[in-house]
């Protein structure tokens, strides 16, 4: 009789998120204040031996603990590697305080999708935080499409980098940052 197969355990794409001591969060430089949790090793981890404080689980560990964390929801997120999407998360999403998604290359542009539905189609409000490999001129465009936190992995300061969230003072199309195009505000002047 044939063997029943392992369960297939989920690879990171790319290089693992990193997680730096600072941030950019809503237009600042600021402290980080939540502990990412790589992916490998979920086997060992469970709602008891979950470490106290804010910390962000890998999609697949949260879907495996989300019941048993339930009293903890306040200090619990996710990220998302960049082959996940939005509707892993739906309408949950609404109830988690920070959704991170993963940019395993910056040409790699699945993360700005995913921010785009989480906000547009899904509601989620919190904090939605770009990590791993994005670059300086990728700020402005994450922003528009609802990244409101940047865990940067680059040598440059985090305070060259305000700078470039606001690169352009304006915009012809509709995002999440401004939901009308240029067309319709130029209309109702």
């Amino acid at each position: 009789m044939p063997k029943p197969a392992e369960p297939a355990v989920k690879k990171p794409v790319g290089e693992q998120p990193e997680n730096p001591a600072q941030l950019i969060l809503d237009g600042a430089v600021a402290s980080n204040q939540w502990n990412l949790l790589p992916l490998g090793g979920e086997a060992q981890i469970t709602a008891d031996s979950l470490a106290p404080g804010k910390v962000i689980l890998p999609l697949s560990l949260w879907l495996e603990l989300r019941e048993q964390l339930h009293d903890r929801r306040e200090e619990i997120g996710v990220w998302l590697d960049s082959d996940e999407t939005a509707d892993l998360l739906g309408d949950d999403a609404k109830a988690l305080p920070l959704i991170a998604a993963h940019f395993p290359a910056f040409t790699d542009g699945r993360g700005f999708t995913l921010g785009r539905l989480l906000r547009e189609r899904y509601g989620y409000t919190g904090e939605l935080r770009a990590v791993g490999n994005f670059i300086r001129d990728q700020l402005t465009y994450l922003t528009r499409c609802g990244f409101n936190a940047f865990a940067y992995q680059g040598d440059e300061p985090l305070e060259n980098l305000l700078g470039s969230m606001r690169d352009f003072n304006d915009s012809y199309q509709a995002a999440v940052d401004q939901p009308l195009p240029i067309f319709r505000r130029r209309a109702l002047d």
